[in-house]
């Protein structure tokens, strides 16, 4: 039987948690003074108090939880945080309307970088900060987040993690998960605390430069900057974030390795090699493309992209060049990436470097036993044997993904959408990606959208974000039986 006395415990001690990062935007409204401040008191005051109504009723709910609820808690977390989240942005006035309020909390926390706004240097400092910072939370998980500071959640950790977590595999640096949780957030803050330093070395002020660093290491690609980083027209910092992108894009498993001098693990992992050759094939292509094609000479070819092969790749959605005014073909090259994402256990998005390369290797595999019917020839990764149920769940996702995206298309394009835009939203929100194609391209937003739109895309990108079955399993009928 379901315990949802203890679900809302959990989620109740998660909003109190959402609380204390809502107080820290009040160092900015305060410091700038733009405005913003009463919304934020405001929101803390709602925050503590729904938070801590819901902890203290059931706060004798038991300490253990099982799979159902660990679905359900993931689940509904992250509609929860957004649901207070986007507040700041509506009681100031900013977004008047709630959808829209919405739509950008969620595409924050769930590290996608659409974004309805149409000036976004108008905002205050402190919601600025805020919109960052969903991103820096969403992008290591809110649950990786409470199982790193909140021991209180004992036993049923790891179902949360499971349900959690990106990728197909769930690798961990402690036999303990909440150890393994807080090692992750020293990485992450290690990482956001470098390329602050570098940043503000590259000519950002420090707010500039902290809000960038948020949002590259949880490859959200939310920028202070209408522009995006084509704002600061500077090749050190965008060598600074193509670097640490590419690293966000990476497992924080292998980061962790890499970090104590086990190089040799780095290396020998299969997906980061292929993850690797990706982005260096394609960065040659276009860069070359660029240059032939006259962007500019070869330094700045190469560097845009770089920058853009890795952005998108790694689903941040940085912005320096309009790939949209590149010749078809590259633009075609762009619009590919899209759809492979990050590293398991990387804060990037998408289908996920592993899961393609498994499934190529699995096509690969299927052509050879036409050839030879009588042989038994598993798919392996890093020399060892993948389990046939490991591989079907990966052609299950993969199947579902592009049945998911293929409706996606469909009721886009029932709102008066193009099919390049259906196209383009739906990629770009079920792969947490940000900008798209046609007109959700790099120099557009999602303002556009009706009211059915917008709450359509924002459950794409709760989806993409849990990667599919975490959600679609609460809409079986089995899941809810005793």
């Amino acid at each position: 039987m379901l315990n949802i006395a203890r679900v809302i415990n959990i989620i109740g001690l998660l909003v109190l948690i959402e609380g204390l990062f809502i107080l820290l935007c009040l160092v900015p409204s305060f410091i700038y003074r733009d405005g913003d401040l009463p919304a934020f008191l405001l929101t803390s005051a709602l925050t503590f108090l729904t938070g801590g109504t819901m902890w203290f009723f059931t706060r004798n709910a038991g300490k253990s939880i099982g799979k159902r609820e660990g679905f359900i808690i993931v689940s509904l977390v992250w509609v929860v945080f957004s649901l207070f989240g986007c507040l700041p942005f509506w009681l100031s006035g900013y977004i008047s309307s709630f959808s829209d309020a919405f739509f950008e909390t969620i595409s924050g926390f769930t590290t996608t970088g659409a974004t309805v706004l149409e000036d976004i240097e108008a905002l205050p400092h402190g919601l600025l900060f805020w919109r960052s910072l969903t991103q820096w939370m969403g992008g290591m998980g809110i649950i990786v987040l409470s199982l790193a500071v909140l021991p209180i959640l004992g036993i049923g950790g790891m179902q949360l993690f499971i349900a959690e977590v990106p990728g197909p595999t769930k690798d961990k640096l402690h036999p303990r998960v909440k150890e393994t949780a807080r090692r992750l957030w020293g990485i992450y803050i290690i990482f956001t605390a470098a390329e602050t330093i570098l940043l503000l070395l590259g000519g950002m002020n420090m707010f500039d430069a902290v809000n960038h660093s948020f949002t590259t290491m949880a490859t959200g690609g939310f920028s202070t900057r209408q522009e995006s980083i084509a704002y600061f027209n500077s090749p050190f910092i965008e060598y600074v974030i193509t670097l640490f992108m590419f690293i966000a894009g990476t497992s924080f498993i292998l980061s962790y390795f890499a970090m104590h001098f086990s190089f040799d693990r780095v290396w020998k992992n299969e997906e980061f090699r292929f993850y690797l050759a990706l982005v260096f094939i394609f960065i040659l292509i276009i860069g070359t493309g660029l240059a032939i094609t006259g962007f500019g000479g070869q330094e700045e070819s190469y560097r845009t992209a770089a920058f853009q092969v890795v952005s998108i790749i790694t689903t941040t959605g940085y912005i320096t060049s309009d790939y949209a005014l590149w010749i078809p073909f590259l633009s075609a090259l762009i619009f590919i990436l899209m759809f492979i994402g990050g590293s398991a256990g990387s804060t990037g998005g998408g289908i996920k470097v592993i899961r393609v390369l498994l499934i190529l290797k699995n096509t690969y595999l299927e052509v050879k036993r036409h050839i030879y019917p009588a042989a038994v020839i598993p798919v392996k990764l890093n020399n060892k044997p993948v389990s046939q149920s490991i591989i079907g769940d990966i052609l299950a996702f993969g199947f579902i993904y592009i049945l998911i995206l293929a409706v996606s298309v469909v009721v886009i394009s029932s709102l008066g959408y193009g099919m390049d835009t259906s196209i383009g939203a739906a990629a770009a929100c079920l792969g947490n990606i940000g900008p798209g194609i046609g007109m959700v391209g790099p120099a557009e937003n999602f303002a556009h959208f009706p009211l059915f739109g917008k709450w359509f895309l924002s459950f794409l990108m709760l989806l993409g974000r849990l990667e599919l079955f975490t959600v679609l399993v609460l809409f079986l009928p089995s899941f809810w039986r005793k």
